[in-house]
């Protein structure tokens, strides 16, 4: 359910590792299996902050359960990240969290809201989005 979506001016060596990082990141920040998060990662794009094209990024991260504390704590973690991994300071970038709604994502032909209210089959979305 949750997609990242990276965006940086920022040339990344070897961005195939990075979004497989990016990816084990997210799954444990959002407190979701792996096996359900989408990573995007655009590196090298023409992009300024501040009217500089020193590096800079942009995170959207799509949620159907987003909180203001939650969001506190992922902002602190994504700009540390990018920070230690792409030398971006923090100031030099923004994170949007979007909160669609379950009945406005949609996978496997459905919406998340009719996949998550079907019985939990090993394996299903509902089976997979389940807290332990």
């Amino acid at each position: 359910m949750p997609i990242v979506d990276f965006k940086t001016n920022v040339k990344i060596p070897n961005v195939e590792e990075y979004v497989k990082d990016l990816s084990k990141l997210s799954a444990t920040l959002l407190g979701y299996p792996e096996e359900i998060i989408c990573v995007s990662v655009l590196h090298d794009q023409p992009m300024s902050f501040k009217g500089t094209f020193d590096p800079t990024f942009l995170l959207s991260i799509t949620l159907t359960e987003s909180t203001p504390d939650n969001n506190s704590k992922l902002s602190a973690a994504y700009f540390e990240h990018f920070k230690k991994t792409l030398g971006i300071d923090d100031d030099r970038g923004y994170i949007s969290f979007l909160d669609p709604g379950k009945s406005n994502l949609g996978f496997k032909g459905k919406t998340v809201e009719q996949l998550l209210s079907a019985p939990a089959e090993k394996g299903s979305m509902a089976d997979l989005a389940k807290e332990d």
